[in-house]
């Protein structure tokens, strides 16, 4: 869009065609979206907005049936084409005639889309180095919607992140629908393409995000414990901790392999912070099945945890599964497990006070307090904690020496830059 001469605001109150990129992976996922749809429609038609354009998945998944049940959205386009998208959005701007429907001309090639307009922050950016996946687990609609998998090749990834780099980003967030399977369609594997954006000048890091377990490249832990560019952090969903389960999951493994699995990281890089996402209530399982995800939780003192309740996606292998488990029963099984997960939140929270912390400042200090916002190795953005540190002099991008005060109310640190010392906590705490 802005390679179109468009000027791309964050702020829907500022613009005049409002894009609404969707999510059709779960239940929640289509309610939230359907949600901001009509609220954007109601907008347009009290003439708060010129224009609303709905893209993504949603449209991806539900093809014209969305653009009948939405008359009054000016465009819907598919996941494939967002170059026709900016063009279409530039010949509304200007009152032109366009399509209304922008049908994708198939599978998204894994390749880069053109230059990048950071929608972060200045110090941390997303790298998507693959599209699709090749998975068939039971309860997800991802390759019915973004095809089979297909790697970005390395001097594309690379060439991508040595601009971000020259931008200012001081760190890179490696993401896929399968990051460990990126390369196997030619012969290469993850650690590789790790190995060189850490490689690369400068001082960004590089974070991976969403690594399979199964296959996993074994290579990739020695880069995680020892490069001084990869944070020792690994997000890696296991789903399920029960055998049973898992196999009805059609999630390749065992409950005994997911543990030697975690065992092995544990050995190979002793300073990891393992981030994992779990799903409960899937059909046919049990209670035991269900504590055995908290016991795993426990045992591996797990405090980075997404847990969710199963939602039946229509197309999958999972929709119509006998021993379908009532909702409020998976409810409980899900806050078990965040239960377990705060309890061991809070023991890694509190340990830190009275130690010192390097954070990258991802927020500029408020100017009432002084207070930045950061987040530490142990804590990726948006789904992890934050640290609030008393440094009005920090600028976003910086990384701080942070002594640890307290904690709040959501477990996210509170402190000061070393050099400014000690500092009243933030009112009011986020």
């Amino acid at each position: 869009m802005a390679e179109e001469g468009l000027i791309v605001t964050g702020d829907p109150g500022e613009a005049h065609t409002v894009v609404l990129n969707t999510c059709s992976f779960i239940g929640p996922a289509r309610e939230e979206s359907h949600g901001a749809i009509r609220e954007l429609v109601e907008r347009k038609q009290k003439g708060d907005l010129g224009a609303v354009v709905v893209a993504g998945c949603l449209v991806q998944r539900y093809k014209g049936t969305l653009a009948r049940q939405y008359p009054d959205v000016d465009v819907f386009a598919e996941i494939s084409d967002y170059r026709e998208l900016a063009k279409s959005i530039k010949r509304i701007s200007r009152g032109e005639s366009h399509q209304r429907y922008l049908e994708g001309p198939g599978l998204r090639e894994p390749k880069r889309e053109g230059a990048r307009l950071l929608a972060t922050p200045g110090s941390y950016a997303y790298l998507r180095i693959s599209h699709g996946c090749d998975h068939t687990c039971s309860f997800c609609a991802i390759p019915s919607i973004r095809g089979k998998h297909r790697s970005k090749r390395p001097a594309a990834v690379l060439e991508e992140a040595e601009e971000l780099i020259g931008a200012g980003v001081k760190e890179l967030v490696v993401v896929a629908e399968d990051s460990t399977a990126w390369g196997r369609d030619f012969g290469m594997e993850l650690p590789s393409l790790i190995e060189g954006l850490a490689n690369l000048d400068g001082d960004a890091r590089i974070r991976v995000m969403y690594a399979y377990p199964n296959r996993f490249p074994w290579d990739l832990a020695p880069l995680l414990a020892d490069h001084p560019k990869v944070v020792p952090y690994l997000d890696i969903p296991i789903q399920h901790a029960a055998t049973n389960t898992l196999r009805a999951m059609r999630r390749a493994g065992s409950g005994d392999q997911v543990r030697k699995i975690l065992d092995r990281l544990r050995s190979e890089v002793p300073n990891l912070t393992l981030r994992t996402t779990v799903l409960l209530g899937f059909p046919g399982e049990t209670d035991e099945d269900a504590a055995q995800v908290a016991d795993l939780v426990r045992d591996y003192g797990l405090s980075r945890v997404g847990a969710f309740t199963y939602s039946p996606e229509e197309g999958t292998p999972g929709y119509d599964l006998e021993g379908s488990v009532p909702e409020d029963v998976a409810i409980a099984r899900r806050d078990a497990v965040l239960a377990a997960r705060d309890d061991e939140l809070a023991k890694t929270q509190t340990a830190a006070i009275g130690t010192e912390v390097e954070i990258l400042v991802d927020e500029p200090p408020d100017p009432d307090q002084g207070f930045v916002v950061g987040r530490a190795a142990t804590d990726a953005p948006e789904v992890d904690m934050v640290t609030f540190a008393h440094a009005p002099d920090a600028e976003v991008g910086d990384r701080i020496m942070v002594r640890i005060d307290s904690v709040d109310d959501e477990q996210n640190w509170i402190g000061a830059a070393v050099e400014n010392g000690a500092r009243p906590s933030p009112e009011p705490a986020r």
